[in-house]
């Protein structure tokens, strides 16, 4: 299936876009050829590391094969609805249009652009989004709190140390009071990524930098992976939590392992695990890779939870695919019974579909206030 499916944009472009153009047999066939390999980037993926989630081609031809993927992709859709037009017309007086060949071009160097906006989109170092959530109860010493959310950084070839070294440059710029990081850091072994992770032992805030894992993690030795990220000076929340504390007051931070562990003989997800033992009445903010069990945790008492996982959808249109398959949740804020869940974009997303058009990567930097 990983080669079938993603041929078939592919073959739609070779068949409605490629094969009428009054070109020689011969250059068309080298097109043809050209669009099966470049929609076949996953299986070279799989085939470079043993896994479709670790590309390990240098950093360029990752970027050239998204690109290609992505031109691809919105090539298909743009000639499907040159044809369901060409086809509507047929009920028309005088119907029946023929496509001219200046808009299969035009539908042409459209992917091309539309796609090359996307990866750029897509790999750039996030700006700063800020948000201001209100907690009922919140001690007056956290008025005014700031907390830094990262997610899904997935650092690999295409997100490597130097792009690392950017993003915790400006994390720290920022010098809030405490860093969360919901998932995902990584795309890669170890022994891959090692030298690209190094920069996240710079990170700094007051109250540290606090992590869950997300569902990648246990698609490359979670455990070796955790124990590397502790080194790093990341504390990580496995069904577990911390206290904070300003002026005798108490906030918990919280965390949840990935829904997907259980999979790989880790321990699911345990939010009564997670909250046992925490200081009765103190406000509760929530790490959880995915979104999709908000409502579990609202029912719990959470205040607020940061998840991460859906990269916003990536592509506008896209992201009600997405959300889906995720409760409902994708982008943004949700008010969940008397819980808010924010769900970020992503600090940057998975190399194997790096494409964003109208859902920007993000540093989402969360100010929480007493709600009057």
């Amino acid at each position: 299936m990983i080669r079938l499916i993603p041929s078939l944009p592919a073959l739609y472009v070779i068949a409605r876009g490629a094969w009428p153009l009054p070109w020689p047999l011969a250059l068309k066939l080298g097109l043809a050829g050209v669009l099966l390999v470049a929609s076949q980037y996953h299986l070279w993926s799989r085939i470079s590391s043993g896994s479709v989630f670790a590309p390990e081609f240098p950093r360029p031809v990752v970027v050239l094969f998204n690109w290609a993927f992505g031109a691809i992709a919105l090539a298909a859709l743009m000639l499907l609805a040159l044809d369901v037009v060409a086809l509507a017309s047929l009920a028309l007086p005088g119907g029946g249009w023929a496509i001219p060949t200046a808009w299969r071009y035009a539908a042409a160097l459209a992917a091309a652009l539309l796609a090359a906006i996307a990866v750029r989109e897509a790999v750039r170092v996030p700006p700063l989004k800020d948000l201001t959530v209100a907690i009922a109860d919140l001690p007056p010493g956290f008025d005014g709190y700031t907390i830094l959310h990262l997610t899904d950084l997935h650092i690999s070839r295409l997100f490597p140390a130097a792009w690392a070294r950017a993003v915790v440059a400006r994390a720290n710029d920022l010098g809030v009071d405490l860093i969360a990081v919901t998932g995902d850091f990584i795309d890669g072994s170890l022994a891959s990524r090692r030298d690209d992770v190094e920069p996240l032992r710079a990170l700094r805030a007051r109250d540290g930098v606090w992590a869950v894992p997300g569902n990648h993690e246990y698609f490359f030795d979670h455990d070796a992976w955790m124990r590397h990220l502790a080194g790093l000076g990341i504390r990580i929340l496995a069904n577990a939590h911390t206290v904070l504390r300003r002026d005798g007051h108490a906030l918990v931070l919280a965390g949840v392992t990935d829904r997907s562990a259980p999979a790989t003989g880790h321990p699911g997800p345990d939010l009564e695990a997670a909250l046992a033992g925490a200081p009765a009445g103190a406000p509760i903010v929530l790490l959880d890779h995915q979104p999709a069990r908000a409502a579990r945790a609202a029912a719990r008492g959470v205040a607020l939870q940061l998840s991460g996982h859906t990269h916003g959808g990536m592509i506008r249109g896209l992201d009600r695919l997405v959300a889906r398959g995720n409760a409902g949740f994708v982008a943004g804020a949700y008010r969940v019974g008397g819980m808010l869940l924010y769900v970020s974009n992503g600090t940057a997303l998975w190399p194997g579909f790096a494409l964003r058009l109208g859902r920007p990567s993000e540093l989402t930097r969360i100010t929480l206030r007493r709600a009057s």
